[in-house]
């Protein structure tokens, strides 16, 4: 097992096209971190880098304490998982997952047990003297990870390994991973860009842009405070909804104007907000679907809406909204609706809502950042 740390490093390619900043991370022995965010974000780059298929151009790799920037890739102790599974056609499940161990002249008792063991564990043991054709996409992924469990390397890395299934496959198979885990118990690094499997998997969650680090924190840190607007938008489904407002002083406090209406704001964003000598000034108010409070009529705190699109989901409606010029996403519990509500909204319906006075989010519109960090 071990820990990495990864200090300062920087992917250059030709032209001066820097694809990876200044990335820097320290993982614990036997944590499970996920790389997520949208395509062309570094997060791949970064991986291959710290598997040895990609060089180092700046900074420094270490695995265990040892710097393995110039270490070939066979000597790091890794396995990769990618996303085409990269299986030998002409081999059968066993000799693809036993191939690796053949040529570190593994003994066939040794091989033997390795190889039943991991296709206990993924539960693929009927399927071992199969070619990976006669094997379901879910079925093939599961060999490309028992060929890496078979190692038994100090460190996993995975590229993306469900991008391929369908969504009900990538669900079992995320459940398999989190199991497998369990029960390897080694460091785990996952890149994809689906921000489910990143809530779900992760231990922490480092979240790429353009090649620089947005943000690294467990999912929950991640989704309540969000450093930025990227992270806001990018963590939660549906997205966070943002609005063009302005942040006013009142007497020792504050309270935001937002589309007419005054929102009040919790005493523990107000406490934040007179540490950080926050005077008044725009912003960009967010607040997430969920968070929004549905009213009955329209008042001083309330803002106005029309609906576009209305999708009951049973337990919930979503409603899709123009408020203040801007599309919005509101998550409405079935069960805070009127009988006549439950029957779904029409068109153009005129809605009044505001949020959870405990549950906004604050930026600052230049630099994007949050007010409350």
């Amino acid at each position: 097992m071990a820990d990495l740390s990864l200090r300062n490093i920087k992917k250059i390619y030709d032209k001066n096209v820097t694809a990876v900043h200044e990335f820097n991370l320290e993982i614990a022995d036997k944590e499970f971190i996920v790389l997520v965010g949208p395509s062309g974000c570094g997060k791949s780059t970064t991986l291959r880098m710290i598997a040895g298929l990609e060089d180092i151009s700046e900074g420094d790799l270490l695995i265990g304490g040892k710097r393995v920037n110039d270490v070939e890739p066979k000597d790091r102790d890794i396995a990769m998982v990618f996303q085409s599974y990269a299986l030998y056609p002409h081999m059968t499940v066993y000799e693809n997952m036993a191939f690796s161990l053949k040529l570190r002249h593994v003994s066939k008792d040794e091989i033997d047990k390795k190889v039943r063991d991991a296709a206990a564990i993924l539960g693929i043991t009927e399927y071992l003297e199969r070619k990976p054709k006669a094997l379901s996409g879910g079925q093939r992924q599961r060999v490309a990870i028992g060929r890496a469990i078979v190692r038994e390397p100090q460190v996993f890395l995975m590229d993306e390994p469900l991008s391929n299934l369908d969504a009900k496959l990538r669900n079992q198979m995320r459940a398999e991973i989190i199991k497998l885990r369990q029960r390897i118990d080694t460091t785990f690094i996952y890149v994809t860009h689906d921000q489910t499997e990143a809530m779900t998997l992760g231990d922490r969650i480092v979240i790429m842009r353009d090649g620089y680090i947005m943000q690294i924190g467990t999912p929950q840190e991640v989704f309540d405070r969000p450093a930025n607007i990227f992270v806001a938008g990018f963590i939660g489904s549906p997205q966070m909804n943002l609005f063009n407002a302005r942040l006013e002083k009142i007497g020792e406090g504050y309270q935001v104007s937002c589309a007419g209406a005054t929102i009040a704001l919790s005493d523990r964003i107000q406490a934040r907000l007179t540490e950080k000598q926050v005077g008044e000034r725009d912003i960009i108010l967010g607040v997430r679907p969920e968070h929004v409070l549905l009213k009955s009529e329209k008042s001083s705190y309330t803002i106005s809406a029309t609906v576009d699109v209305s999708e009951m989901m049973g337990s919930e409606v979503y409603l899709h909204v123009t408020a203040a010029g801007k599309d919005a996403v509101l998550r409405i519990p079935t069960t805070e609706l009127t009988e006549e509500q439950r029957g779904g909204f029409s068109y153009g319906t005129e809605i009044h809502f505001t949020f959870r006075s405990d549950l906004l989010h604050l930026f600052d519109p230049q630099t994007e950042k949050s007010l409350l960090l």
